[in-house]
């Protein structure tokens, strides 16, 4: 298949090759991050499994909030609302123990589908909108190509994380090559 083709099939239709290619490459990694928790109930999404305490679930909202909602709506666009709305949750690794895991994974995907349309709107070497200077410094991303790669490597570190807590959850791997 060529990243054209994954790119229509992605639902990415009026990008350019460069954030067609990317952004395949993200919606790789995002799959990895469902596809590995697919088939974990609950109770196992909500354990922490390494001393840090995250649990698998808190991970999946860390992405959808201080990810994707962050860097390609709060950094990419400046959106004001989206801005002011980034203080609501002290700490996104933690989820509220009332809160629906399937709300949490659906949050992540509307997430990723909300980033897309932002994305899929502009150039590669379109300029960020807004800096978080008081928790980065200074910039060290200056375009949606830099944010996407920032993104894209963010999201597999991650997909890995969630790798090996999965295999000491339950012994269930994603990739097994032999």
């Amino acid at each position: 298949m060529t990243a054209a083709e994954a790119g229509q099939e992605a639902g990415i239709i009026d990008a350019g090759p460069e954030i067609r290619a990317l952004l395949s490459s993200l919606n790789g990694q995002r799959r990895h991050v469902l596809g590995i928790l697919e088939g974990l109930d609950a109770e196992a999404l909500r354990l922490p499994v390494l001393p840090s305490g995250w649990s698998c679930l808190g991970l999946v909202q860390h992405l959808a909030l201080d990810v994707e909602r962050f860097w390609f709506r709060a950094v990419f666009t400046g959106d004001p609302a989206v801005i002011a709305a980034l203080d609501d949750i002290d700490d996104a690794w933690q989820v509220d123990p009332g809160a629906d895991a399937a709300e949490v994974l659906g949050r992540y995907r509307e997430e990723a589908a909300l980033a897309d349309a932002v994305i899929t709107s502009a150039e590669a070497d379109a300029p960020l909108a807004r800096w978080p200077h008081d928790q980065f410094g200074a910039p060290h991303l200056h375009t949606l190509r830099d944010v996407l790669l920032h993104v894209i490597t963010e999201t597999a570190c991650h997909a890995g994380h969630l790798d090996a807590a999965r295999e000491l959850l339950d012994g269930r791997r994603w990739l097994v090559l032999t």
